[in-house]
């Protein structure tokens, strides 16, 4: 190993390592290091030369690396979180699997199919936990719409809409130029495709229709640029969903979900921060959440609890969470519409899905 300084763990501590100490490594490293009891960061790791030791550093930890298969061998780690680029997920969840570390992986945990079905093979093979970040499944008020929908208060689910639209500037979009082609697809809206196959449960996706543009940035077009997007969804019980997303609200982070059934409706996300707001001369005005990791704190955390759970449960620590896992198959199902968008988009017409697709790779 080549740890800057090893020291020994807790007793009876979930020891989670995170590779990957970027954007959303670091925000779900400090939840990790502080916010969820009985759970210890033990170590950190990305090939970028500095990152993960700043970051440790930051938040007092003594393990640090850039090669990720210091943590597969280190014995005292339980289980890993991968935050790294999201075209190295399979790779490392199979390096993970080998190792018997128990997984949670960002979205999307593949490029392709295969190779997802590849990794995810694994994981079955060593017989570890896996955990997908879909934190909408997490998120009190989607949960509580869920729960709606298993009551049956809304009866038969024909119609469903989800949408997420990032914050954005009047400028434009920052670093527009470094977006990869059909990121819109498998790095945004691949989260309203879970949250509606999460609320259209035991259905599939049948056929998919997606159309898609660069209207924020229209002089990124030409080089694949997709910073707006609308999908239509057709599901084998009948339901019909939208999906959309921008990559530029100017008024904050917009998250929303709407489930219509034959006996009523349910809705979840509220750009609005209902709990503070002022009303003067000028009229009303309520604050918006400006960034992912405000809008969905709460979520973030709770879905790294249930991870933490999962392993305890495993170690007979604790009982195993009750609320479904996000998994493999939620990792496929996702990934196989997203990897249709963008076929639909290629050619102009819908792509029908058959059980037994294999899909295409990005």
């Amino acid at each position: 190993m080549s740890y800057s300084l090893e020291v020994p763990p807790a007793k009876e501590t979930i020891r989670i390592a995170v590779i990957g100490c970027g954007w959303i490594g670091a925000f779900h490293a400090r939840t990790l290091a502080g916010n969820l009891p009985g759970v210890r960061l033990e170590a950190l790791a990305d090939p970028a030369p500095g990152a993960a030791a700043a970051l440790a550093a930051e938040l007092g930890i003594s393990k640090h690396t850039t090669d990720p298969a210091d943590l597969f061998a280190d014995p005292d780690i339980d289980g890993v979180l991968i935050a790294a680029p999201s075209a190295v997920h399979s790779a490392l969840i199979i390096q993970a699997a080998v190792a018997g570390k128990h997984i949670f992986c960002e979205k999307p945990a593949g490029h392709g199919l295969e190779e997802l079905r590849t990794a995810l093979d694994a994981v079955e093979r060593a017989g570890v936990e896996f955990q997908i970040g879909f934190n909408r499944r997490f998120a009190s008020d989607f949960a509580e719409a869920k729960k709606r929908i298993q009551a049956g208060d809304l009866g038969e689910v024909q119609l469903m809409r989800s949408l997420t639209r990032d914050p954005g500037v009047a400028e434009g979009i920052a670093n527009a130029g470094r977006i990869k082609p059909n990121t819109i697809f498998t790095e945004t809206l691949i989260h309203d495709f879970d949250a509606l196959n999460w609320y259209n449960e035991g259905a599939r996706v049948t056929e998919v229709r997606a159309i898609a543009d660069a209207l924020v940035e229209p002089g990124y077009r030409e080089a694949g640029l997709l910073d707006t997007a609308v999908v239509t969804l057709r599901y084998d019980n009948g339901a019909i969903a939208v999906a959309e997303a921008s990559f530029s609200a100017l008024y904050g982070y917009d998250v929303r979900g709407e489930i219509f059934g034959s006996a009523g409706m349910a809705v979840a996300g509220n750009p609005v921060q209902l709990h503070s707001g002022s009303y003067t001369a000028a009229g009303a005005l309520a604050p918006t959440s400006r960034v992912n990791t405000e809008l969905f704190a709460q979520a973030y955390r709770d879905e790294l609890a249930h991870f933490a759970r999962l392993i305890a449960a495993r170690k007979g620590l604790g009982e195993a969470p009750t609320v479904p896992t996000p998994g493999a198959q939620a990792a496929i199902d996702a990934l196989e519409i997203a990897l249709a968008c963008v076929e639909s988009v290629r050619t102009g017409a819908p792509v029908v899905l058959e059980r037994a697709t294999t899909g295409g790779v990005l």
